[in-house]
């Protein structure tokens, strides 16, 4: 009796290990899908370079294609945007449907976009004026050259 209940002991230990190493793996299947990048249609996409790194200050990666009507932006940790030069027509999507890019300081953005001669709006519409959301975070809207919508905020 005393040999089943080592045996049997034995066979629950393993069982647990077992369980243990499998629980212990690194998850190789995602439960969710992921945000992995953004894609923009451009008229112009030498426009729309300068635009992306002279106003939003945006770092150019490589293009994976290696073509040369795609341009690669990195947006943040392990995320991308790109820009695409095709025959697109200017979006024209309601104040709802846009990017937002997070920048230190609101005020010290808005100075670059008066240096460029370049219009933002509240979420009103209103030009040059500053939305200060409930939660404190201030908030401005500005168009691309192919018409897209961005939001600038300093939420951190």
């Amino acid at each position: 009796m005393k040999h089943t209940y080592q045996a049997q002991a034995k066979l629950i230990i393993t069982k647990i290990a077992i369980l243990v190493a499998l629980f212990s793996l690194p998850v190789f299947v995602k439960a969710q899908a992921t945000f992995n990048h953004a894609a923009l249609c451009s008229q112009n996409l030498k426009v729309s370079n300068k635009f992306y790194t002279t106003v939003m200050q945006l770092k150019i990666i490589p293009n994976p294609f290696k073509d040369t009507v795609h341009t690669w932006y990195s947006i943040g940790p392990n995320l991308a945007m790109h820009v695409i030069q095709a025959d697109c027509p200017k979006a024209d999507y309601p104040r709802g449907v846009h990017l937002c890019f997070s920048v230190p300081s609101v005020p010290k953005f808005i100075e670059r976009l008066n240096s460029l001669k370049i219009e933002y709006s509240n979420w009103k519409g209103e030009t040059g004026k500053i939305e200060h959301r409930i939660d404190g975070v201030d908030q401005i809207y500005l168009r691309d050259p192919d018409g897209y919508l961005l939001e600038v905020n300093d939420a951190k």
